[in-house]
């Protein structure tokens, strides 16, 4: 592998590899697939207790101007979100859209206020996407909005029905959060951005600290014994059973909100107003219904998992769609994927045919969460 195209290590690359992490590479760094644990276990054990993951390879964000409502409106015009009306201190899920109404990159919104009382735009986008994200969204701003890139700061991951008893132990002020917000506070001494949100559909928060704090804070959290370290892997398993989109594979730039089942991060005012990119398509779609949309499926008895890429059929044997994310459902305990089908094949309970391995199985259209969301107040939780 050339020096140019070498993974990036975050700044807690050391720690992964003294606590035995399988290594690979992921968006350009390496991270932890597993540790000793496995993935199985280390997912069952953040849906019980609580685990801590590495998501510093995630790019972190600002948008600056001399108000708020330059930078929110700056932002409206690639994003189908509300962030002018989005109140301080509180996160927001979108996507940035291309000019077809496809999705280029999912990413987290934030309306932060500085310490001089000013606010900007904070945002948290994919780490396969990262520089393209920067660009694409810089080239649609105005000259009186600047982007900074936070490349100075790491980005930490808390989730489980118990993270709020552990950051009670060193940052009070966590407790009690709304889910979705954010507060500038400290972690025992520590200057810590702590929002209450993730990627699991369990309670938890994520804490964005400079990188030459990272590893004091995490190994402040591993001291606790009820936190275990948590990779990829589980990462992977648990959003899908949360029925999180994956960029790449259940979202990309030929697929819009409207047939990813993401309708619901546009309001009122973004449907009657428009004004963002692929507006008519994405409005359209809405009046009329989209030709495709993502759904769950789950086996109508035994059956191997469905991979990415399986091929769907209707009771007719027409192909109708393509599983887009499968696996083991460790929570479930069998067979859970993802994927998108012909209208009007998405109905709940419509029987999908699954080709696996040149074998076809019985499944069943599902609601989506696989396992019911446990984020605090018991809302819809929402990515990165």
């Amino acid at each position: 592998m050339s020096e140019k195209n070498e993974l990036k290590k975050t700044a807690f690359y050391d720690l992964h590899v003294e606590h035995g992490a399988k290594m690979v590479g992921f968006g350009g760094y390496s991270m932890p697939l597993h540790y000793e644990m496995g993935i199985k276990q280390e997912h069952l054990y953040c849906r019980e207790t609580v685990g801590l993951f590495d998501v510093s390879h995630m790019g972190q964000a600002e948008l600056i101007a001399d108000d708020y409502e330059t930078a929110a409106r700056a932002l409206e015009k690639i994003i189908p979100g509300d962030v002018l009306n989005l109140k301080p201190e509180r996160l927001r899920y979108s996507c940035l859209l291309n000019e077809k109404g496809g999705i280029e990159d999912d990413l987290m919104v934030t309306h932060r206020v500085q310490e001089d009382g000013s606010h900007i735009v904070g945002l948290v986008v994919n780490a396969g996407r990262k520089s393209h994200d920067y660009a694409y969204i810089s080239a649609y701003l105005p000259d009186d909005v600047d982007f900074k890139i936070l490349d100075d700061r790491s980005l930490l991951a808390l989730q489980g029905p118990d993270a709020e008893k552990i950051m009670a132990v060193w940052c009070g002020e966590a407790v009690g959060m709304p889910y979705m917000s954010e507060i500038e506070t400290s972690f025992f001494d520590v200057p810590c951005r702590v929002s209450r949100c993730g990627y699991t559909g369990e309670d938890g928060f994520e804490l964005s600290l400079l990188n030459d704090d990272a590893s004091r804070v995490a190994k402040m959290l591993m001291s606790h014994p009820d936190v275990e370290l948590i990779g990829l892997g589980a990462r992977d398993s648990l959003r899908l059973e949360a029925g999180f989109c994956l960029y790449g594979h259940d979202i990309d730039t030929t697929t819009s909100p409207i047939e990813a089942d993401l309708s619901w991060i546009m309001n009122k005012r973004r449907r009657q107003e428009g004004g963002f990119l692929g507006d008519t398509v994405i409005l359209d779609q809405v009046a009329n219904g989209p030709s495709k949309r993502r759904v769950g499926l789950l086996p109508d008895g035994p059956a191997a998992p469905a991979r990415e890429g399986a091929k769907l059929f209707n009771e007719q044997n027409q192909e109708i769609g393509v599983v887009t994310s499968g696996g083991f459902g460790p929570t479930i305990g069998g067979p859970v994927a993802m994927g998108y089908v012909t209208l009007p094949h998405d109905k709940l309970g419509t029987q999908i045919f699954v080709e696996v391995r040149g074998r076809k199985s019985l499944w069943r259209v599902t609601d989506l969460p696989f396992t019911p969301y446990r984020t605090y107040n018991a809302k819809r939780p929402t990515q990165h």
